[in-house]
């Protein structure tokens, strides 16, 4: 019986509809080599430390003194000022405004993930998130207060941080002090963490990132980001020289040499961490960057000896927004401080 011609037609639209899928290059994902994924793990409910136990008493003291502007010579800086929360734990600026608007000479990074970290600041100077609290409080272009003596002042003039600190330091008999203001603050930053998507995929959930994202996460693995971006927080576990490959443009700043005095580590800096890096630009040290896309041509360029077309940026920014997590909404909600006291020192703007 001879078939009506539609139906040949129907069957040559067909032949040609397969043969162009089989033409087609299927889009690469994640799973293709699975051992890509033995490089990264997935961020932890709280980055512990055996020196600095966790407790509630003292991750709400910790909270009250990262917004406490009274830490500040001006009564008008906190640490929220420079590493905002509800803003990813940045200020957006290159460089952040201290007291009387001095500017400091390198980008604030955000705290967020950040105690999970090799070292603190660009340079590794502090070694851990606790170290890290003391120094921007005496730092004269940061918060510029004199003294710890000063600081211990002020939290002993009001009535309820003595109390705060009782609780959170039982055990001491002198429990308001420099130290334990910067253990306390630590303690908070230890639980400020923003899981993504891309822990749910870590954890084998394959529909927790789209095609596009797993195309994007082969390019950066193909172009070579991992070798400085792996591990927990895509970054911050290891220090690395800027123009590794080809000579950066900007050497005024030493980097690691300020701290080791070692021409070894001149212009070497701790390498930032990937997560939430769509939301906290500017990029690099001096924050001269504003643009992902740019830092990562740059960072090819100088570190990898790469020149990227576009799509690759594009596929590899792609990527990198999906490792922005969720904030913590009731965890970073402001609270309630003390009221100053008669006893409490006063605003200096000198």
């Amino acid at each position: 019986m001879r078939r009506p011609w539609f139906a040949f037609l129907t069957l040559a639209v067909l032949a040609v509809a397969v043969f162009m899928a089989c033409g087609q290059k299927v889009a690469p994902t994640v799973t293709d080599d699975p051992a890509k994924l033995e490089l990264f793990q997935s961020l932890p409910a709280a980055m512990i430390s055996p020196a600095n136990p966790l407790t509630d008493e003292k991750i709400a003291l910790g909270r009250m003194l990262y917004f406490e502007t009274r830490l500040s010579k001006s009564q008008q800086i906190s640490c929220n000022s420079c590493h905002n929360l509800a803003s990813y734990g940045v200020d957006g600026e290159p460089t952040s405004d201290g007291h009387k608007g001095q500017k400091g000479n390198r980008n604030s990074p955000s705290v967020y993930n950040a105690a999970g970290h090799i070292a603190q600041f660009w340079d590794g100077r502090a070694t851990d998130v606790e170290a890290q609290a003391k120094g921007p409080v005496l730092n004269p272009v940061e918060m510029a207060m004199p003294s710890g003596k000063q600081v211990v002042a002020v939290l002993k003039s009001m009535p309820e941080y003595v109390a705060a600190f009782k609780k959170a330091f039982p055990n001491d008999r002198d429990p308001v002090s420099y130290d334990n203001m910067a253990m306390a603050i630590g303690a908070f930053e230890r639980k400020l963490v923003t899981p993504s998507r891309w822990d749910k995929f870590l954890r084998g959930d394959q529909k927790a990132l789209t095609v596009v994202e797993k195309v994007g996460f082969n390019d950066y693995m193909d172009a070579g980001c991992a070798a400085c971006h792996s591990g927990t927080y895509l970054g911050g576990n290891q220090y690395q020289r800027l123009g590794a490959v080809k000579a950066w443009p900007d050497a005024s700043d030493p980097g690691r040499e300020k701290v080791t005095k070692s021409e070894s580590d001149r212009l070497v800096f701790k390498v930032p961490s990937l997560r939430n890096v769509d939301k906290t630009g500017p990029y690099f040290h001096n924050g001269r960057v504003k643009s992902l896309d740019e830092s990562i041509t740059i960072m090819a360029q100088y570190q990898l000896g790469k020149s990227l077309p576009p799509e690759k940026v594009t596929s590899i920014a792609t990527f990198l927004r999906a490792l922005s997590g969720d904030l913590p909404a009731d965890y970073i909600k402001p609270p309630e401080l003390p009221k100053s006291t008669a006893s409490t020192p006063k605003a200096a703007l000198d």
